[in-house]
């Protein structure tokens, strides 16, 4: 009976450590944020390697408001072995307060990771990571980003631990 609620415990701590919002040690997401100008749409620059983007090109993440405070999250690329389009909708809601970019997203019922905004300029480009340094995203409102600038987000995320050199860049937005 003691392994068995030792073991019920243990699920449980696994479970709620998974909902949560992770944030990778020694990352500080944004502060302060505002959510307004962040809304609308990203285009995909560069990011880690995982298997639900793999095979995807010209990659958007476009984010909205839910009628219930949260945001809606619509993450789409064009399969190119499959030749259509793939879509996966999420919803995020912040991990603590508002003006501050982190947030927890789930594409998948009541299992969250983290979302946390390292770096932005609402008008041009945010830098975004997960719970864990395996997770991390260059966005741009538009689909290429100037080289300048690209080079100074790529320094930030060496800095930060990040394997840049690892870094995938979709066919639209490719770095030269």
């Amino acid at each position: 009976m003691i392994r068995v609620a030792r073991l019920l415990a243990m699920l449980g701590w696994m479970l709620l450590t998974a909902c949560g919002g992770g944030t990778p040690e020694g990352i500080v997401p944004v502060r302060p944020f505002e959510l307004n100008p962040y809304l609308g749409q990203w285009h995909e620059i560069a990011r880690l390697d995982h298997s639900f983007e793999r095979g995807l090109t010209h990659i958007t993440a476009t984010y909205s408001m839910n009628e219930d405070g949260s945001v809606r999250v619509l993450n789409r690329g064009w399969d190119v072995g499959r030749g259509k389009w793939k879509e996966a909708v999420g919803r995020a809601v912040f991990v603590g307060p508002s003006d501050e970019g982190r947030l927890k997203v789930s594409f998948f019922g009541p299992f969250y990771g983290g979302y946390n905004i390292i770096e932005y300029d609402p008008a041009r480009y945010t830098m975004i990571c997960g719970p864990d340094r395996s997770y991390f995203w260059i966005l741009a409102r538009e689909p290429r980003l100037d080289q300048a600038t690209l080079d100074r987000l790529l320094q930030r995320a060496k800095a930060l631990g990040f394997e840049t050199d690892a870094l995938i860049y979709p066919a639209e937005s490719a770095k030269k």
